[in-house]
């Protein structure tokens, strides 16, 4: 990765080309790094880009103008039907009344083509990573590849029972046990015949067949011998490459390696293809408020692309460099090389629909929409990448995937088509290079899911729920309906299996088994790795081909669900089953607030203020978009936008409804200042908020996102940490000139 400095001259002058106001740090990037990597003149692009802009900035405008009142005819609906008894079938109509329900066209499949098999047909987990941080977008892509020894080693997968505690030191007691734990996984996905794993002397080759000697000179096979593919060897280190479910699995066998000499068979690791696919977001992990920001973003992206991306850090007292991995490299059992891909695929995820970012303004001098400027510069970046050894292709069709989050409705998918369509005209690249990811997570989406599909049906690639973001749009959109229940009793709302349901049956529907992907939402907590391998095998048994992880340590585990579920076979399974209901999503999470005694009325006003708190202050102060966070019992979380929405949407719903009131939530918030503040007591750079709450920009965010969450469109907290952030970095600017002012004075 190269630096780049910036200097006071760059950062002065707006230019202005066209009708466009350029920011000069923004048009640096493009002019001298961007443009001149995919060999495109600079005139064009800017009169392709004013042109996209002027064509679509209407349009993007009276979407949201839509939204906002969709949202105040339901809010007085609700107003308009307080206090009477709940009638579904009269909501239900007055929702396809107003347009917000639409009727369901005729049974469609999607029709999408040039989709790599990381998509179409190879289920596994997902990571999902800010770009904006080179060194963990690094780590993720290289994350196709995984040891489940390291994974066990080193979770809570294994216990710490009976001397098996993890030392400084490697600990055989602990190392007995991973191995014990992979040789069960070994029986279960690629079984011998007639003998186990745990009982093998030696792995071997012979005649492109994998074999196993036991004691006393026996010789077995794979009970299935076409889960073979592959082998190499360096010296006494063997590998075996195995397939199960599409998902490979590489056997590293070596007597003198300190694990593989305690190993049956002398397996040193075993290597799992984990994370499949990656999600590079320029959304909600990420905090870009300004065009410098977004440069830094897209940058990254450019750097992944073209493959020279690097990180330099410290670790243990050296200077590490982070790269991406290389492909690997096999003898096949037909005696050709057999080439592997060395990392993710990557899909990049580009903003929603409502942001706007000053690193250009219009012909009227407003900034534009940033998504518009997302799709075009993600693009280009993404061009780059067939322009350098084949060896860090990501995608082998020549494909682009891009997610694209909060969309509301079939109307706002069909926007994102056409915008799609632009941006390949703009640079000339054939129509439907640019696949979609819909993220099924605003209300309108969920309920019209099959009609947004259908807009987007050339060029779809992926659908999932998100729990939390979900959530949050179900508070706001029924903000008015009464008070919702607690946060962990809405986990056991009728709509949210209705609605994880729906969105797998929907798209086998619309035809994704074996063209995209059918994804489910975030692990939350990245160090209760046994909690997640208890639990998440859930996801592709409910017919999910990807579901998300917070760390290649997580995709690595989580793969192992992947080898016992056959997602295509459970999806098949699904297929004939009823679809979920639309009134059980239809139906909002409320609550009795009579039945919540004060005590758990408190305990879910911490909660939240603490939540939003100890994210909002790194988003603030740090720029920090993703991160683990501790939650009130000290559990590391990690949190986004996503749940920041949620958090705040609830306490903001309460309030409306009288279950507390502001002097107790400010009250909470005052005191959960002071917790947060100690659990970043040891964080030198840390800025505490409590010895100054009227001072704190970060403090007065979080009381704003409660406060003035109401009449927050569909309850989003990018306007106002964006606004926040942006006061935060003038107050800063302006501290560091004064002394520079005293000088020249």
């Amino acid at each position: 990765m190269h630096v780049h400095a910036t200097d006071s001259a760059q950062k002065s002058a707006r230019r202005c080309i066209g009708g466009l106001s350029i920011d000069p740090i923004f048009l640096h990037f493009v002019e001298e790094e961007l443009l001149p990597a995919i060999e495109f003149e600079a005139a064009p692009f800017w009169s392709g880009l004013e042109s996209i802009i002027n064509d679509l900035t209407p349009v993007n405008r009276d979407l949201l103008a839509i939204r906002d009142e969709l949202q105040a005819e339901i809010d007085q609906w609700h107003k308009d039907h307080s206090g009477q008894p709940w009638v579904h079938a009269d909501y239900a109509d007055f929702l396809f009344g107003i347009g917000y329900l639409r009727e369901q066209g005729e049974p469609f499949t999607i029709e999408t083509t040039g989709v790599d098999p990381e998509i179409a047909t190879i289920a596994g987990p997902q990571l999902v990573v800010p770009v904006s941080n080179a060194r963990f977008a690094i780590n993720a892509c290289n994350a196709r590849w995984g040891s489940l020894y390291d994974a066990l080693y080193g979770t809570n997968v294994i216990d710490a029972d009976d001397g098996k505690e993890r030392r400084s030191k490697y600990n055989e007691a602990r190392g007995a046990a991973v191995i014990d734990y992979a040789m069960a996984f070994l029986e279960r996905t690629l079984p011998l015949a007639g003998a186990s794993h745990a009982a093998v002397e030696r792995y071997y080759t012979d005649k492109g067949q994998f074999l196993a000697s036991l004691p006393g000179g026996k010789i077995v096979g794979l009970k299935n011998p076409g889960q073979f593919v592959g082998y190499r060897s360096a010296g006494e280190a063997e590998s075996f490459l195995l397939r199960n479910h599409g998902l490979h699995i590489e056997l590293v066998t070596n007597p003198g390696h300190l694990v593989g000499r305690q190993a049956p068979g002398n397996v040193a690791d075993v290597i799992l293809e984990s994370a499949v696919t990656t999600i590079q977001d320029c959304e909600d992990s990420v905090a870009a408020v300004d065009a410098e920001d977004k440069v830094g973003v897209y940058r990254n992206w450019l750097g992944l692309m073209r493959g020279d991306l690097q990180a330099t850090f410290e670790k243990d007292g050296k200077s590490k460099v982070r790269q991406l991995a290389e492909d690997r490299t096999f003898n096949g059992v037909d005696g050709q090389p057999l080439t592997l891909p060395g990392r993710s695929l990557m899909l990049v995820r580009n903003v929603g629909h409502l942001m706007t970012n000053d690193a250009i303004l219009d012909k009227d001098g407003e900034q534009i929409y940033e998504g518009i400027l997302d799709a075009v510069i993600t693009t280009a970046c993404a061009l780059t990448n067939h322009r350098q050894s084949a060896r860090l292709l990501n995608s082998r069709f020549g494909s682009i995937y891009i997610v694209k989050p909060k969309m509301h409705g079939a109307a706002e998918a069909g926007f994102t088509d056409k915008l799609f369509a632009q941006v390949e005209d703009l640079f000339g690249i054939d129509k439907y290079t640019l696949k979609v990811g819909v993220m099924d997570e605003e209300r309108r989406t969920t309920v019209n899911l099959g009609e947004c599909i259908r807009a987007v049906r050339n060029r779809l690639v992926f659908i999932n729920t998100g729990f939390l973001d979900r959530t949050g749009d179900e508070i706001h959109t029924s903000m008015y309906a009464g008070p919702v229940l607690p946060k962990e009793t809405i986990k056991g709302a009728p709509w949210i299996n209705a609605y994880e349901d729906w969105n797998v049956d929907i798209g086998i529907r619309c035809g994704l088994p074996g063209k995209a992907q059918i994804g489910k939402g975030m692990w939350p907590k990245p160090d209760e790795m046994r909690q997640m391998m208890d639990t998440k095998q859930a996801h592709p048994e409910a017919g999910a081909n990807c579901a998300w992880v917070p760390s290649p340590t997580a995709a690595t585990l989580h793969a192992l669900h992947y080898h016992a579920v056959d997602v295509r076979e459970r999806q098949q399974e699904i297929e004939q089953r009823e679809l979920a209901s639309l009134d059980d999503i239809l139906t909002p999470p409320l609550c009795d607030a009579s039945t919540l005694s004060p005590e758990v009325i408190q305990a879910e006003l911490d909660n939240n203020a603490q939540g939003i708190l100890g994210y909002v202050v790194r988003w603030i102060d740090d720029g920090v978009g993703c991160s683990k966070v501790p939650d009130i019992n000290d559990v590391g979380l990690m949190e986004d936008r996503a749940t920041l929405r949620i958090s705040s949407q609830h306490i903001a719903n309460w309030l409306l409804h009288g279950v507390t009131d502001e002097a107790q939530v400010r009250k909470t918030f005052t005191r959960m200042a002071g917790v947060v503040d100690e659990q970043n007591c040891n964080d030198p750079g840390y800025c505490r908020m409590s010895d100054d709450l009227e001072g704190s920009i970060a403090f007065r965010a979080a009381c704003d996102l409660v406060f003035k969450g109401g009449e927050q469109t569909n309850g989003y907290t990018e306007p106002l940490l964006h606004a926040y952030r942006r006061e935060l970095q003038a107050s800063r600017t302006a501290a560091a000139s004064e002394p520079a002012r005293e000088s020249a004075n």
